[in-house]
């Protein structure tokens, strides 16, 4: 499945999904001085962003390490991919997690909430079906962080704006588009599975 670097940015845009981190970054963010909250929301960002890079300089060895081969890649990814995108359009109900009285430092918001396990495995896939175009990829990343940083940096004034009606509408519209993501992923992964198996045979 080849990709472009406008439609890998936004497939970027969708699994790390900053419309629907704004609830997450709010509750965590909760008793952290609001003059502080823009510092730690970028120090955060900054943090999934390294790891979400080192992935891409990392993958191709990870994948020989692990003995995976890319199309295993492609249908887990594919799987992964699709249960984010029906936790996004069917969210699960709210828990009685105790409240994150300090302030959070890379868990939960640098992981798993920007890099979660979907975007690793995405820049991992990236990387491993177009290794020469890794610096699209790298750019793609980049855009995808300054996004994420303006959303969750600007979320009290975006529920303001726009409110929690449509914050949740747009994370469900996000969650819809990511199903179809995931499930063309899968399809073209069981499709070349078939290929090759009758190509054996």
């Amino acid at each position: 499945m080849n990709y472009t670097f406008v439609s890998a940015t936004i497939l970027l845009i969708l699994i790390t999904d900053p419309i629907g981190n704004i609830p997450i970054f709010a509750n965590a963010l909760k008793h952290v001085a609001p003059e502080r909250r823009p510092k730690v929301i970028l120090r955060e960002i900054l943090i999934a962003f390294a790891l979400l890079l080192t992935f891409m300089f990392v993958g191709e060895s990870f994948l020989r390490v692990m003995n995976l081969s890319e199309l295993s890649l492609q249908i887990g990814g594919g799987v992964i991919l699709f249960l984010i995108a029906l936790r996004m359009v069917f969210p699960p109900a709210a828990t009685a997690e105790g409240e994150i009285m300090a302030e959070p430092l890379i868990v939960p918001l640098a992981i798993p909430a920007v890099a979660g396990p979907s975007a690793l495995a995405t820049v991992l896939l990236l990387v491993s079906q177009q290794p020469d175009r890794r610096m699209e990829w790298i750019g793609a990343l980049c855009v995808t962080m300054l996004v994420s940083a303006v959303v969750l940096v600007s979320a009290e004034r975006i529920q303001r704006i726009i409110g929690d009606r449509l914050v949740v509408a747009a994370e469900r519209l996000m969650g819809l588009v990511l199903v179809s993501v995931a499930i063309e992923m899968m399809l073209r992964g069981v499709k070349t599975f078939v290929q090759q198996v009758a190509a054996v045979a």
